[in-house]
């Protein structure tokens, strides 16, 4: 395993801002702060544009809108437009989607329980350098 995330370390490394490699920009797209947000609240239930918008708190039309069309290409949201009037999209997680979801919400849940220890190594490194 160690050899995989090596591999992936150095091409990532090796990789420049014009030409990324597809993994270095896939994380990218999963951890970036709203498609965090965005795979989060999808975990629990399909939304609409405005309820996500809701749920999220503080994201504008426009970055939700982009970041939806990223993670839908990316194939881990599905869009589900339905030809109603007025019209109705609703967004849910693909299986892909839901798998990346779900890490990421390890790790938030993995800040929340350990940053009380962080906070202290943050003090213990400040009264060090001062």
């Amino acid at each position: 395993m160690a050899d995989s995330r090596t591999t992936l370390v150095n091409r990532a490394r090796a990789a420049d801002a014009a030409t990324m490699c597809p993994e270095r920009l896939l994380m990218e797209h999963v951890t970036s702060r709203w498609g965090t947000l965005v795979l989060i609240a999808l975990l629990d239930r399909p939304y609409r544009f405005s309820e996500l918008r809701r749920e999220i708190g503080g994201v504008s039309e426009k970055m939700l809108a982009q970041t939806l069309r990223t993670l839908e290409r990316d194939g881990l949201v599905h869009r589900d437009a339905r030809p109603v009037i007025p019209p109705r999209v609703d967004y849910s997680l693909t299986e892909l989607g839901r798998e990346a979801a779900e890490q990421v919400r390890d790790l938030a849940l993995w800040t929340e329980r350990r940053m009380a220890a962080v906070e202290r190594a943050r003090a213990t490194y400040d009264a060090a350098k001062a």
